[in-house]
């Protein structure tokens, strides 16, 4: 199966990156500024792999902290790492963040796991105690109101600087690996906030009526996310399906076959059928239709829905799926029933490269002690096992209408679910819960679903879950992603929940 290159490729994070330190100390004890500055030119390197770094220097005075305010500020960063080098005074480091608002992530990260007790003379113990300067800007950002994260462990060199006195190959030790695995994910949470703050969310028709659980106000949405929502109606995506030529037709015909395996008839569901040609066709020509759509309005995501009274537009939306399939391959989310909500958490799954496909409760497997997660909606061809198949719907159950949808489960292995509700007082909140995707059997009928063994067995699951006032749809992403999800509500100040 060939890939689809994203219609709009993410962004990366804007990284700030700056070392703290004393100026006393450089005419003090000659090598040591220059032993610094190259730790900090090897955080540089590391942090450019998830990012653009803005790289400041040595912040050693009150009047250079001031000055990478500024610097952070004119570069619009979405992030700023404070290295703690060594000792400095807190008042050194404050005006930096006074000036500029973005979060901070101060590193704590000691360049040897073991000083050379009998050789380490105050020069190269300044190097070391990176970790003396911490607890004093705690208090002072606490009294200022700044709020900052800290990540503690090891550097990670793979080489010893000719200044060092200890070993300082540490790339391998498990405190290193455990420090940089957090801050990757700073910044990968950087960038998704980013990447809302430029995104534009579709929505198209309605809700499902009755849902009440899925209506959202939009300018709450844009005030806790930065996504721009478009409005669209039923009679936009028409105009485009207009445009559509019998050329592009054969063509997206050609990309369904290759993306899809097309059905027989299922063995157990009668009103799961081999998709006529008529319906592939239909479905190539909307599908056409709604990239064209994504693109010429500029979208990163379409929330959808349409509930007609047996009129041309119904038919329309009778070939939904597999277009909006295709585009969820292509970095554009696309949720069903109009739940933007959940396409905004599919959305965050698509940027961090951990997929993100429409889900919700289908049942438990008490005997296997799964959860079985699916939707009769898009799926996410990134985490799929195998090819998708296409069945043929005589009807969508609930909803009115017919078409070809999406049969497929998740490739075994970790899997996260990220559920994006609203309480009652208006803000968002992340429901977030690790398990294991495991390969056991799904119903036969047009839906995609998959087994998934959470920590805890289904009932006690479920009593922790519905305590949590979610939204009926969630987002399945793979990979174990609490951690980093965790990390993109704290940048974005959404609460959330872990289970």
């Amino acid at each position: 199966m060939s890939g689809l290159t994203k219609i709009k490729p993410p962004k990366k994070a804007r990284i700030g990156l700056y070392s703290a330190g004393l100026n006393t100390y450089w005419g003090q004890f000659e090598g040591l500024y220059d032993c610094l500055m190259g730790y900090n030119r090897f955080i540089e390197k590391r942090l450019s792999e998830w990012g653009e770094v803005f790289n400041f220097g040595m912040v050693d005075t009150e009047e250079k902290g001031r000055e990478a305010g500024e610097f952070f500020n004119k570069n619009n960063v979405d992030i700023v790492f404070s290295h703690a080098a060594t000792y400095y005074a807190s008042a050194t480091v404050l005006p930096v963040h006074q000036i500029n608002n973005a979060p901070v992530i101060i590193l704590n990260l000691q360049p040897t796991a073991e000083m050379a007790y009998d050789t380490t003379g105050t020069d190269r113990w300044l190097a070391q105690c990176v970790g003396c300067s911490i607890p004093e800007i705690s208090n002072a950002f606490n009294r200022a109101g700044i709020t900052f994260r800290a990540v503690n462990g090891l550097l990670g060199l793979t080489e010893t600087p000719d200044f060092a006195k200890a070993d300082e190959v540490t790339c391998e030790r498990p405190e290193a690996v455990r420090a940089w695995k957090q801050i990757e994910e700073w910044c990968r949470a950087a960038a998704v906030k980013r990447n809302l703050q430029w995104a534009r969310f579709g929505f198209l028709g309605g809700y499902y009526s009755g849902m009440l659980d899925m209506y959202s106000d939009f300018t709450m949405l844009q005030a806790q996310t930065g996504i721009d929502i478009e409005v669209l109606e039923m009679s936009d995506l028409d105009a485009y399906l207009k445009t559509v030529t019998e050329e592009e037709v054969q063509e997206k015909l050609k990309e369904i076959q290759d993306f899809f395996e097309i059905s027989g008839d299922s063995p157990s569901d009668p009103i799961a059928k081999k998709p006529t040609e008529e319906q592939l066709t239909w479905s190539a020509k909307v599908a056409i239709a709604q990239e064209k759509m994504v693109r010429e309005r500029n979208l990163d995501s379409v929330s959808y829905y349409y509930h007609g009274r047996d009129d041309y537009l119904e038919e329309v939306q009778s070939g939904f799926i597999v277009g909006f399939s295709l585009l969820n391959a292509q970095g554009i989310a696309c949720a069903g029933e109009g739940d933007i909500k959940t396409a905004l958490a599919m959305k965050i799954a698509d940027i961090c490269g951990t997929g993100g496909s429409f889900c919700e409760i289908v049942a438990a497997d008490f005997n296997r002690d799964t959860m079985i997660l699916g939707h009769d909606g898009p799926f996410h061809f990134a985490i799929s096992k195998g090819k998708p198949i296409l069945r043929g719907m005589g009807v969508y159950h609930g909803k009115r209408g017919s078409g070809v949808s999406v049969e497929a489960k998740v490739r075994p292995g970790a899997v996260t679910t990220l559920g994006v509700t609203q309480t009652g007082d208006g803000r968002l909140k992340f429901n977030i819960s690790e398990g294991e995707a495991i390969d056991a059997p799904i119903l036969l009928n047009g839906n995609t679903s998959t087994h998934i063994r959470f920590s805890q067995k289904p009932a006690e699951y479920m009593d922790r879950w519905f305590q949590e006032a979610p939204t009926h749809h969630l987002a399945l992403s793979v990979g174990h992603n609490a951690e980093l999800f965790k990390k993109i509500a704290e940048l974005m100040d959404i609460p959330y929940a872990i289970y």
